[in-house]
């Protein structure tokens, strides 16, 4: 069962239904929060003696008592910093404070700019999923005097700065090394800059049970292995052959870029597509059938042989390494004319972008954050303020399927003039933020396409699959030393598997 990803709005509703529906009080989840985050703090730093803990005005502050209490009674040294009046938390916080004050804990309050941490680990209970405006005054003095300490630092809920449904960051954001998320995984934390925010994520569902959860429909963490638990990839007839497994071919390559489309077209074989061809530049040839001698490489300009190789195919990926000459222009438009099933990537959406090209086919687009911006005709930081949204309008854009790659790959389809979000990949890596990755998904997608997946199945299962390689190539390399290529074994090993 694949897990779900929710606003903080429905974060704040599931919370509502397990007290009101289900008859659990509300200081007891924040009871069972603080001891959940209490005990992630002692096994993630079990060297700690003095925590600061950091406080602000409502049910987060209230989880950050419940630890400060808990780590009194143990004999630790805790210093509480409390954003103004204590007195100001009411009902389920209110108790926690009381019941951390009757366990000794004395809350320093602040109400200057002059703010210094003395733990060895920092406790963030300042907002949690509250943020509604600009942090300002205390609130971003104490995230600068949190991010500016030595300490390592676990965050209650979400970091402040982050927003719980976008994962855009505030100027500042509390950085944290663990966040401990409760009841319902918020999906700000899972894609975007409130990734690299909440550091490792440590999720509980505080006994709640899917009874409640089920109740209010969040987007899919998409995991390849409970995707191929649930809906497992067709197998082959045992009388299949090539030509009924899809003829993909693979389009790009200009002058000293011949490596993009080998990586793509690689990929497409090696997820099982029964025929790939590659249509570049002739000066490529040579280069690509030494490597892989079960490609056909069709001479781009040589308009015959094009023309049939382009009416031959069942699918197309077009874009790695084309360029953005009038080579690859025409190439591009070619390929959509044809309005058959089509992945484009690279280069081939920047062409879009400029040329305002109408897609007709089946389709899915793969841009990075700086080519959605391109087609979304804004710029990055727009994109990365709400990556959800983007996706949704990227596959508008083109009415079909997008996906948003980068931290939480989002992947959004367009349906009966609705956009919706498909979900977030749970896999994948900075060690991939490397050349040629790109193409390797393109590839991917464009062989399941040619296998007869629809659209939002190949995108689905393309990326997971390229993400949970990359992961499991990163376990062998490491991050510096990622490549392109040494996806491929491990993805061969995936569908092997299937």
């Amino acid at each position: 069962m694949l897990e779900q990803l929710y606003t903080g709005t429905q974060c704040r509703e599931l919370d509502r239904i397990a007290i009101e529906e289900f008859g659990t009080s509300g200081f007891d989840l924040m009871q069972r929060a603080g001891r959940v985050a209490f005990a992630e703090l002692l096994d993630s730093w079990p060297e700690a003696r003095r925590l600061s803990i950091c406080c602000g005005k409502g049910n987060n502050a209230g989880d950050g008592y419940i630890i400060a209490g808990l780590a009194k009674s143990m004999g630790l040294t805790v210093e509480l910093l409390q954003i103004g009046d204590p007195g100001v938390l009411q009902g389920d916080a209110g108790q926690a404070r009381d019941w951390a004050l009757s366990e000794g804990v004395q809350p320093t309050i602040i109400d200057s700019d002059d703010i210094q941490l003395t733990g060895d680990v920092i406790v963030d209970g300042l907002l949690g999923t509250g943020l509604s405006r600009p942090l300002r005054g205390s609130y971003a003095a104490m995230v600068r005097a949190i991010n500016s300490a030595a300490a390592p630092v676990l965050a209650v809920d979400v970091p402040t700065g982050v927003n719980a449904d976008t994962g855009a960051c505030a100027d500042p954001t509390v950085a944290a090394d663990v966040t401990v998320t409760f009841i319902g995984r918020k999906r700000g934390l899972y894609s975007g800059p409130g990734v690299s925010a909440a550091g490792r994520i440590v999720y509980a569902e505080l006994e709640v049970g899917n009874a409640v959860l089920d109740l209010v429909r969040g987007i899919p963490l998409l995991d390849i292995h409970s995707l191929l638990a649930a809906q497992p990839l067709p197998k082959r007839d045992r009388n299949a052959y090539k030509q009924a497994l899809g003829h993909v071919v693979v389009v790009g390559g200009d002058h000293s870029m011949g490596g993009a489309v080998l990586l793509a077209a690689e990929a497409t074989l090696r997820v099982g597509a029964g025929m790939v061809s590659v249509v570049t530049r002739a000066v490529h040839r040579n280069a690509i059938l030494a490597r892989r001698p079960e490609l056909m490489v069709v001479d781009a300009d040589d308009p015959a042989a094009r023309d049939e190789i382009l009416n031959r195919a069942s699918t197309f990926v077009v874009g790695p390494g084309l360029g953005r000459q009038q080579w690859g222009l025409d190439l591009l438009q070619e390929v959509l004319a044809l309005a058959k099933p089509t992945v484009v990537d690279a280069d081939g959406l920047n062409a879009l972008a400029h040329l305002d090209l109408e897609v007709r086919g089946p389709v899915v687009v793969t841009p990075h954050t700086g080519e959605a911006a391109t087609l979304l005709n804004n710029d990055s930081a727009t994109v990365q303020q709400d990556r959800f949204a983007a996706a949704c309008a990227l596959a508008s854009r083109v009415s079909g399927v997008a996906v948003l790659k980068g931290a939480g790959t989002v992947i959004a389809s367009h349906d009966a003039d609705e956009s919706v979000v498909l979900g977030v990949c749970a896999h994948g890596n900075p060690g991939m933020a490397t050349a040629g990755m790109g193409d390797v998904l393109a590839g991917i997608v464009g062989g399941l396409l040619a296998q007869g997946c629809s659209t939002t199945d190949a995108a689905v299962y393309g990326v997971c699959l390229h993400s949970c390689a990359g992961d499991l190539a990163l376990e062998q390399v490491g991050e510096r030393s990622l490549l392109a290529t040494d996806l491929l074994p491990h993805l061969i090993l995936l569908l092997k598997e299937v």
